[in-house]
C-alpha cells in the first residue's frame, strides 16, 4: 500500500504502462463493435488527440466531351473540395481500485474493467455513429422513391415505414441491393446492418432451405446469416429506432470513415482514499465521404 507523505499528501508513485492497457482496450473495442466492419479506418493512424483534423482528398470527376475534327480543345482544371474528418468526440471512464480490494482480490480488476469499459464504449459509440450518419446518406438511396435511375423503389420513410415480415424480408434486401446498383456502388464488400428481429425473420424465410444459399447447413441450423444478395449481414441492437420504426443501413465500406484512438490510459493515486484511480479517454470522429455508397431503409417489424 501507499501511505501519505509527511506533508499529508498522497505519494504519486504508481507505475503504469499506457501502451499495454490502451492496446488491450482498443482490441476489446474492435472485437465488440460493428463499425470496424462497415466503415473504412484509413485515417485512424493520423489522429493524436481530440481536436485533430484529417484532410481527405477526393478524386475529381473528369468531364468526357465529344470531339469534332479540327476543333479547339476545351481544357478543364479538375478540382474536388477536400473533406475534413474532425476528431471532435470523446468518451471516458474513471474508476478507483481500492488498495484493500487489490490485495484481497483473486482476479485482475484492471483487466475486467478494461473489458467492461470497451463494451460500454462500443454501445455508446455505435448508437451515436449509426444515427448521426443517416442524414448524410444520398437522397437517391432512401425514401419511398429511392433509386438514382428508376426512382420507384420504396425503402420506407418516417411517415410510412415498410412493414417487414418473413414473407417479404428477402425482397426488401434485394431492393436495397438494387438501389446501390443504380448508384454504381461496388458489389464486393457490401454490408447490411439489421435489428435482431429482422435477422430472425431471415432465418424463418425461404433461406431456411440450405439449397437456396448453397450452404451445407441452413441458416436456421447453424445460426449464421452469412451473405444475401452480395450483402454481409450484421445484427446490431444499436440502430436508430423511433416509435417502433428501425433505420437499417446498407452500403460499402467506402461510404464513411471512422477513426478512434485511446489517447490516454493512466493511473494516479487517489487523493481522497487509499487506491489507484484508473481512467481512460477514447477520442473518435466519423464522416460520410461517399453518400452514394450508403443506403437507408426505414422499417417496422411485424
Amino acid at each position: 500500500m501507499s501511505f501519505p507523505t509527511s506533508a499529508g499528501r498522497p505519494n504519486y508513485s504508481g507505475t503504469f504502462i499506457p501502451e499495454i492497457w490502451s492496446g488491450k482496450l482498443i482490441e476489446n473495442f474492435y472485437d465488440a463493435t460493428v463499425l470496424s466492419a462497415i466503415s473504412n479506418t484509413d485515417y485512424e493512424g493520423e489522429i493524436r488527440s481530440m481536436g485533430d483534423t484529417v484532410n481527405i482528398r477526393q478524386t475529381p470527376e473528369i468531364t468526357i466531351k465529344t470531339y469534332v475534327k479540327g476543333q479547339t480543345l476545351s481544357v478543364e482544371n479538375p478540382e474536388k473540395t477536400k473533406l475534413q474528418l474532425v476528431i471532435d468526440k470523446g468518451e471516458y471512464f474513471a474508476c478507483v481500485e481500492d488498495d484493500v480490494d487489490k490485495v484481497q482480490s483473486d482476479v485482475n480488476l484492471m483487466d475486467t474493467w478494461s473489458k467492461d469499459a470497451s463494451e460500454r464504449m462500443k454501445i455508446k459509440i455505435d448508437q451515436r455513429v449509426l444515427t448521426d450518419i443517416l442524414p448524410d446518406i444520398s437522397t437517391y438511396n432512401k425514401g419511398s422513391t429511392a433509386g438514382r435511375i428508376t426512382g420507384n423503389i420504396d425503402l420506407g420513410t418516417t411517415g410510412s415505414a415498410v412493414a417487414i415480415s418473413k414473407s417479404n424480408v428477402l425482397d426488401y434486401i434485394v431492393d436495397m441491393g438494387t438501389v446501390l446498383d443504380e448508384a454504381n456502388c461496388p458489389e464486393g464488400d457490401r454490408f447490411l446492418v439489421i435489428p435482431a428481429k429482422m435477422a430472425g425473420m431471415i432465418k424463418k424465410s425461404d433461406l431456411k432451405d440450405a439449397s437456396i444459399t448453397g450452404d451445407s447447413m441452413s441458416v436456421i441450423r447453424n445460426g449464421r446469416l452469412g451473405m444475401i444478395d452480395r450483402f454481409t449481414i450484421y445484427m446490431s441492437h444499436n440502430l436508430s429506432v423511433s416509435s417502433g420504426k428501425f433505420s437499417i443501413i446498407a452500403g460499402h465500406k467506402m461510404g464513411f470513415t471512422f477513426a478512434s484512438q485511446m489517447t490516454n490510459m493512466e493511473t494516479i493515486r487517489s487523493e481522497s482514499t487509499f487506491g489507484n484511480i484508473i481512467r481512460g479517454l477514447q477520442v473518435y470522429g466519423y464522416k460520410v465521404v461517399k453518400p452514394e455508397a450508403l443506403a437507408q431503409g426505414i422499417v417496422t417489424l411485424s
